[in-house]
């Protein structure tokens, strides 16, 4: 199998997400919090986007799990834990907080950087700072699972 298979496949499907982000609109940070405000002028738009992505995700996961090997790769990367952690919980509170408050989450934030617009780049600026920070913090109190990290990259 070719490296450029698989990233070539990458590039493409961030290509494609990033215009469904784009055509759905949100990239939008007053669409997103518009979804949020209950209370105010509640626009449902987010809801048909993630009932189109778990539609197609219902219809084609099956699917696809039923070859023997994925496509552009040798085993299929499915998660196998299904506990709900606190790391896990407070992951998602953070993320939901982050997202309610600036309207932007990762994927449509690093769409949106091709606008210039100062706002997304100090928030794609903070996610990296955060993401770096959790990185180092991690390695110094859990040593161990970076261990662990690098191995599997170098086995892939």
């Amino acid at each position: 199998m070719s490296v450029l298979k698989p990233g070539l496949a990458a590039f493409a499907s961030g290509v494609l997400f990033a215009a469904g982000l784009g055509i759905s609109g949100m990239t939008q940070p007053d669409k997103v919090i518009g979804f949020l405000d209950l209370s105010g002028d509640w626009d449902p738009a987010l809801v048909f986007v993630m009932a189109g992505g778990m539609l197609t995700y219902m219809a084609l996961f099956p699917l696809i799990t039923r070859r023997a090997e994925p496509i552009l790769t040798s085993i299929f990367s499915v998660p196998t834990r299904r506990e709900l952690t606190p790391r896990l919980v407070g992951g998602g509170v953070l993320f939901g907080v982050g997202w309610g408050i600036a309207g932007f989450c990762p994927g449509p934030a690093m769409t949106s950087l091709v606008t210039g617009d100062t706002s997304v780049i100090a928030f794609v600026a903070a996610m990296a700072v955060g993401m770096l920070s959790f990185r180092a913090l991690s390695a110094v109190r859990f040593p161990q699972r970076q261990s662990i990290r690098a191995e599997a990259q170098t086995d892939a």
